[in-house]
């Protein structure tokens, strides 16, 4: 897209995922895309994990007890980890990560779905973080935030209409 604005309008998350691989160069955009992120005092204490073995997928999308299958059916999941010794404001880094991945993958005309990780929990009630650390041995220093997947959409989503933006939430100046 040309056009920034159009581009968030049109961003919406995507749970379904055409069973087609995704370009190679496609896949370096995005990772680059979060390796280039702003981060508190440039610290970069992000690290991510890319998952693309179906057998994989399948066992990470049991990361917790709901909201997570969308990972079984992608093409590319990337788990969003942050060094929580680097950065008093981790979880905002690890955000701001994730989230351009996802406008990256827009802009690509890729579908994506943010599945929180931090503070969530497996059908069996163990720790979604402790899941996904044990699966792919992350170290304990490095807190899990979130899995973004990724695929070629295969859902309709309209975009996000403006008429409907509430600007009743903006202030100006005082509460």
């Amino acid at each position: 897209m040309k056009d920034f604005h159009q581009l968030l309008l049109n961003r919406r998350s995507y749970r379904k995922y055409k069973d087609q691989e995704l370009k190679a160069e496609d896949v370096k955009l995005i990772l680059e895309a979060a390796l280039v992120s702003p981060s508190s005092k440039s610290t970069m204490g992000w690290e991510f994990i890319v998952v693309e073995e179906k057998d994989d997928l399948e066992k990470l999308s049991l990361c917790k007890e709901h909201g997570a299958r969308p990972i079984a059916g992608c093409k590319l999941a990337v788990v969003v980890a942050a060094d929580t010794t680097k950065s008093d404001v981790w979880v905002e880094d690890a955000s701001i990560a994730s989230i351009i991945m996802q406008l990256q993958a827009a802009d690509l005309g890729l579908g994506s779905c943010w599945i929180q990780v931090r503070e969530r929990f497996t059908q069996d009630g163990v720790s979604s973080e402790e899941y996904v650390r044990e699966m792919f041995g992350i170290p304990e220093q490095f807190a899990i935030l979130s899995v973004i997947t990724f695929g070629y959409k295969d859902e309709e989503r309209k975009p996000y209409d403006p008429d409907k933006t509430k600007w009743e939430k903006v202030h100006i100046g005082k509460w």
